[in-house]
């Protein structure tokens, strides 16, 4: 991909230069001038010809890690190998950083040689940090014309929100037949369905008896009632978290932090968990979710529909910001289907405390450090 730099200011001043003395050459009969002015037009001419001959360049980008936590160092480590068989001279290359631009010395890269550069990539805040392509500005001896064009991929380096240790997890749900429901520790084993016979089942699961009805082994399929399973519903509105600061809504970072922290405690303790967005359907690794994730424009009201016709599960941790302080109310409305449920506010403690009414737990955090400390002393589990 190549796109024309310009034609710098002696350039510019040569061509018009040229162009004068050519007309007043043969113009009005002076000779010499005329060979001036052929002179300029030539030189301009093998200028454009130097600077549109391109340098075969392989780039080769290694990023040390490729997925961090906000804060912590991660580097890129660039390769730039000349594979032309003249010398690529006079060469300006930069690399795209994010927002920044890294300089990478090519000047005088023989043929066959690479050249290779190491940088940080900045990770003081969450999200995708986008690396390359490179940029390569060929110009020729005289000055006159520059060309860029740009080589090799583009890659990224994913800033997770930080983590911040959760000690303690929800309690587990026993459902009883009678319609009960009790937190019970972990281990309530109880029968779930029967399945078909495969190799490997151990002959203790055997149900004889549906066996013998049915004509071939059937084994008893079993679930731990008492293991919880966590539903986190991310508030992503716009609305949720008003106050912006450079264009970040620091009670968005916030929920986000708390968010990425439940989720690793739930995976520490080998427990369920889904995650959910207000603004859109989340997809693939939570992790990375949380990276992309954007405030945008939507109802709370659907989402909360939607999950209180699915049940996911039996506990539920809502995080929102201030805007989202009078949605707190609906949320606690999930306290049918979710025998659990949690709000966690931030960025709004200036304001009256919210009382824990109908059975919602709320946690009022400022940011991820005070809400994990909140979380593990929180009774309600």
């Amino acid at each position: 991909m190549a796109g024309l730099g310009g034609i710098s200011a002696r350039g510019i001043g040569l061509l018009v230069g040229a162009v004068v003395l050519l007309f007043v050459g043969f113009r009005y009969g002076y000779p010499d001038l005329a060979l001036l002015g052929a002179v300029a037009l030539v030189a301009l001419v093998c200028g454009v010809g130097f600077a549109l001959w391109r340098p075969r360049l392989g780039v080769e980008r290694v990023a040390d890690p490729d997925r961090v936590a906000r804060g912590e160092p991660a580097r890129m480590t660039l390769t730039v190998r000349n594979t032309s068989r003249v010398r690529a001279a006079n060469l300006v290359a930069t690399d795209r950083c994010g927002p920044a631009t890294v300089p990478v010395p090519l000047l005088r890269l023989r043929p066959g040689h690479d050249t290779t550069v190491d940088y940080p990539v900045p990770t003081s805040r969450r999200g995708v940090v986008p690396i390359g392509p490179l940029k390569v500005t060929r110009g020729d001896p005289l000055g006159l014309i520059t060309l860029a064009r740009t080589y090799g991929g583009t890659a990224s380096v994913w800033v997770h929100p930080r983590i911040h240790l959760l000690r303690a997890v929800p309690a587990g749900i026993s459902r009883s037949l009678d319609g009960r429901i009790d937190k019970v520790p972990h281990g309530t084993i109880t029968f779930d369905s029967l399945r078909e016979y495969v190799v490997g089942d151990e002959l203790r699961r055997v149900h004889w008896r549906s066996s013998a009805k049915v004509g071939e082994l059937m084994v008893r399929e079993q679930l731990d009632t008492s293991e919880p399973t966590i539903v986190v519903l991310l508030d992503d509105r716009a609305a949720a978290h008003p106050e912006l600061r450079d264009g970040v809504a620091d009670s968005f970072e916030a929920a986000c932090e708390a968010a990425a922290s439940i989720v690793a405690a739930a995976v520490r303790e080998d427990l369920p968990v889904s995650l959910h967005l207000v603004t859109s359907t989340a997809t693939g690794p939570f992790l990375d979710v949380l990276t992309e994730a954007t405030l945008g424009e939507a109802e709370l009201a659907a989402t909360l529909r939607r999950l209180r016709a699915q049940r996911l599960g039996d506990t539920l941790v809502f995080l929102t910001g201030p805007g989202g302080r009078r949605d707190l109310g609906a949320v606690s409305g999930l306290r049918g289907p979710y025998p659990v449920v949690l709000a966690g506010l931030f960025g709004d403690r200036d304001a009256a405390p919210v009382s824990s009414g109908d059975g919602l737990i709320v946690i009022e955090a400022e940011n991820g450090v005070e809400f994990a400390a909140a979380w593990d002393g929180v009774r309600g589990w």
